[in-house]
C-alpha cells in the first residue's frame, strides 16, 4: 500500500495550498517543534511562542478536516530535534512508500532536505508553496544581463504581469509610484488609531519552551498574547487594517513617536510570512476597500502599501534566492565593531534608540523606519559587524525568516551587500531623526549640537561615516552633496567631529 509523507514547515501554514483540496486516507501530514528551529539564532520568546501556536492550530485545522496528522511537541520524548532525523524515524517507523515537502523559503532548510532526500531509499517530491507572486528565479531572469537590480523596474513589471492597479498597460492615475507623497511627521496632538490586539492565552505553550530551557531574549504576557495565531484573526487584522488604518497608512509610514508602537501599520507580515494568509489576498483586501470608499482613502495611501507587499517582498526574496549563499557573508565596509550590549536592554540615553528596542523586547515589533533609520541606521555608522546586526534583526522580530530580514538588513539597512539592493547607504544625522519623530525633544542628548557635552551621536557618527568610506563612496552620485559638504568644512571643524565620534565609539556601551 502507497503511502505517503507530506512535511509542513512552521512558515507553510497556507490551509488554501491545493495538498488539502482532498482528503487522502494514504497521506499523513507532519508538522515539528524542533531545537534546530528554535535554537539557530536567540529568538525572541514572542516568535517561538507565535509559530508554535500557528502550528498547533493548523494541525487542529487538518485533523478537524479528517486529515492524518503527526504533530511533534518539543518535549515529545521521541522527538530527535532536527527534520532529517525526525523524518528518518517517521518514515522507518510507519513504513512511508513516499515523502513529499513544499519548497522551503530558507536557503538553510533547503539545503537539509535537499540533502535529506538524497539519504532515503523511497520516492521524494517538491512542491511550489503556492504563496508568492513570483518564483523562486523569476527576479534573476528578469535582472538576467543587468549590473543593478532597481526594485521599480520590478515592481512595474509585476503590476502589469498581475493587473494590480492597472489599466491596460498604464497605472491607475498615470502615475506609478506616490513614495514622495509618504513621508509626513504625526502632527502633535494627534492620536493614532489604537491597534487591534488579541488576547490569546498561549501559557501552555510558553512553559513548555521554559521546560526545554530554550535560550530566549524580551518579554511576553502569555496570558494576553497580542499576535494572530490562525487564519480567522489573521484575516480580522487584515480587516482592521484596511478599515481604521489604510486611509492614513501612506502619510504616516515613515513616521515615528513614542509609546505608539503600531501607529498605521498594518502588522500583517508575521501571518503573510507564516503563509496564515497570501499576499494576494491582502493586496486584494486593500484595493477592494479603496475602490469602495475612494473619498476616504486617498490613493497614494494604497499605493504605499501595495508597492510593499508586491514591490518591496517579492523583490527581497528574488534577491535572496539569486544571491545565496554568498549574500549571508557580505560585508562591503568591513565594519568588525561588536553590537553594544543596550541593544538587547534598550538601557541607553538616546530616545530614539530606547524607543524601538525597548518596543521591540516588548511586542517583538517595530516598523520599517525605526529598524532602517534608528536601530539600522546607528549599527552602520557605528560599523557594527553585519552578522552582529543580522543575529539581532533575525531574532528580535516576529516577522523575520531569513529570505526577508537578510536582504533588508545587509542590503538595505548595512550596505553590506555594496550597492546591490540599495543604490546609497541609508544613514543620518538627528536632523532626519527629528524631522520624522518627537524622538528629540525630550532626549538626554541635543539634536542640534555636533561636538561637546549632550551632543547627540548621530551627528558625528554621521560625519565619521562618511570620512572613513570615503573611498568606497566618494564617487557615488546620489551622495556627492554630502562629500561636497564635508570637503569645505574647516579643517578643526571635521576634527573636532572626528574626535567626537572616536570618543563615542570607545564609550559605545555608555551612550
Amino acid at each position: 500500500m502507497q503511502k505517503t509523507l507530506r512535511l509542513i514547515l512552521g512558515d507553510q501554514l497556507n490551509s488554501n495550498h491545493s495538498w488539502y483540496e482532498t482528503i487522502d486516507d494514504s497521506v499523513t501530514y507532519a508538522l515539528m517543534e524542533i531545537r534546530t528551529e528554535t535554537d539557530y539564532a536567540n529568538h525572541h520568546i514572542q516568535k517561538i511562542v507565535g509559530f508554535f501556536t500557528a502550528m498547533q492550530e493548523f494541525a487542529k485545522d487538518l485533523k478537524s478536516k479528517n486529515n492524518n496528522v503527526i504533530y511533534i511537541h518539543i518535549n515529545d520524548e521521541n522527538n530527535l530535534q532536527s527534520f532529517d532525523k525526525n523524518l528518518e524515524f517517521l518514515i522507518y517507523e510507519q513504513h512511508f512508500t513516499n515523502f513529499e515537502y513544499q519548497l522551503p523559503d530558507e536557503y538553510r532548510v533547503d539545503e537539509v532536505l535537499k540533502n535529506f532526500c538524497k539519504t532515503i531509499s523511497i520516492s521524494n517530491s517538491v512542491v511550489d508553496s503556492e504563496h508568492f507572486y513570483t518564483t523562486r528565479n523569476e527576479l534573476g531572469t528578469f535582472f538576467e544581463g543587468k549590473k543593478t537590480f532597481l526594485l521599480e523596474f520590478f515592481y512595474r513589471a509585476l503590476r502589469k504581469k498581475h493587473n494590480v492597479l492597472m489599466e491596460g498597460d498604464k497605472p491607475v492615475t498615470g502615475q506609478w509610484n506616490y513614495d514622495g507623497e509618504n513621508r509626513k511627521k504625526l502632527p502633535k496632538n494627534h492620536k493614532p488609531t489604537p491597534p487591534l490586539v488579541f488576547n490569546n492565552d498561549v501559557s501552555q505553550i510558553y512553559l513548555e519552551i521554559q521546560k526545554k530551557n530554550i535560550k530566549t531574549i524580551g518579554n511576553i504576557d502569555a496570558k494576553n498574547f497580542v499576535w494572530p495565531i490562525n487564519r480567522k484573526q489573521s484575516l480580522e487584522l487584515l480587516d482592521f487594517f484596511v478599515e481604521e488604518c489604510l486611509p492614513l497608512f501612506g502619510s504616516y509610514q515613515d513616521a515615528m513617536t513614542p509609546n505608539e508602537w503600531s501607529l498605521y501599520h498594518s502588522r500583517v507580515s508575521f501571518s503573510m510570512n507564516i503563509k496564515m494568509i497570501s499576499p494576494q489576498e491582502v493586496i486584494d483586501k486593500c484595493i477592494e476597500e479603496w475602490q469602495k470608499r475612494p473619498a476616504e482613502i486617498e490613493y497614494n495611501q494604497l499605493e504605499g502599501f501595495v508597492r510593499q507587499i508586491i514591490g518591496w517582498r517579492e523583490y527581497m526574496r528574488g534577491i535572496y534566492w539569486l544571491k545565496m549563499p554568498e549574500y549571508a557573508t557580505m560585508n562591503y565596509f568591513n565594519n568588525q565593531e561588536k553590537l553594544p550590549e543596550w541593544f538587547w536592554t534598550g538601557n541607553t540615553k538616546m530616545n530614539c534608540l530606547k524607543d524601538a528596542i525597548i518596543q521591540s523586547l516588548d511586542y517583538a515589533y517595530a516598523h520599517h523606519i525605526q529598524r532602517l533609520m534608528i536601530t539600522g541606521n546607528f549599527g552602520l555608522l557605528a560599523g557594527i559587524h553585519p552578522d552582529d546586526m543580522d543575529a539581532w534583526y533575525l531574532g528580535i522580530y516576529i516577522d523575520a525568516i531569513e529570505w526577508v530580514e537578510i536582504t533588508n538588513t545587509r542590503g538595505m539597512s548595512q550596505f553590506a551587500d555594496g550597492g546591490i539592493v540599495g543604490t546609497k547607504p541609508y544613514v543620518s544625522s538627528a536632523s532626519y531623526i527629528d524631522k520624522m519623530s518627537h524622538y528629540c525633544v525630550s532626549c538626554y542628548y541635543k539634536k542640534t549640537i555636533k561636538t561637546g557635552d549632550k551632543a547627540c551621536p548621530f551627528n558625528s557618527l554621521y560625519w565619521n561615516f562618511y570620512d572613513r568610506n570615503e573611498d568606497k563612496l566618494g564617487k557615488n552620485p546620489r551622495i556627492g552633496m554630502m562629500y561636497n559638504v564635508w570637503r569645505k568644512m574647516q579643517p578643526e571643524a571635521k576634527t573636532a567631529l572626528l574626535e567626537q565620534a572616536d570618543y563615542y565609539l570607545k564609550n559605545i556601551n555608555d551612550l
